[in-house]
């Protein structure tokens, strides 16, 4: 199995331990940076990694920041992907078995080495169970396709022009 690995610079280290892991484990690792600690914006690698799982270029991908929050949203914002922050192993296996999540975000600064470790096991070898499942993530998917993924790259209009997060009450 081929994984897409990235990270900002609060996951830098942690992304470097977990390509390891992976080449030891016997999986195929495409590393979309970054290659240092020095400060690097989430979404710069966030895009690229969940780009690369929806055009099928890779089955699964795991992403890192400080909080794995960034990554995730960012992540989720492309087309086919289904990412999911997760913490521990239990979150881990049910986003894998209920909801085939194909991209596993992880938060750098929150959790141990031997924890992440445990999570991308459990999150790698687990299966989607479908059944039930299945119909659940055909309607997430229906959501997306009427709501994102309509050619405009999944923007919202903006019509005062302000930065997300700014007050437009003037």
């Amino acid at each position: 199995m081929k994984i897409a690995i990235g990270s900002d610079h609060r996951g830098y280290l942690a992304k470097e331990k977990l390509k390891a892991l992976l080449s030891e484990l016997g999986y195929d690792v495409e590393d979309f940076g970054t290659d240092s600690p020095k400060s690097f914006d989430y979404p710069d690698v966030a895009a690229p990694v969940a780009k690369a799982v929806a055009d099928n270029r890779v089955e699964r991908a795991i992403l890192l920041c400080g909080t794995g929050l960034g990554v995730s949203i960012s992540a989720n914002k492309i087309c086919g992907v289904r990412a999911a922050l997760c913490h521990d192993e239990l979150t881990a296996q049910m986003s894998r078995q209920h909801n085939d999540a194909n991209v596993l975000c992880l938060p750098a600064d929150l959790i141990g080495e031997a924890l992440m470790r445990r999570i991308v096991e459990v999150w790698l070898e687990t299966a989607f169970e479908g059944g039930r499942h299945a119909r659940r993530v055909m309607k997430i998917m229906e959501i997306e396709k009427q709501n994102l993924c309509r050619g405009n790259g999944g923007e919202r209009p903006n019509p005062a022009g302000d930065p997300p997060g700014s007050d437009s009450k003037k």
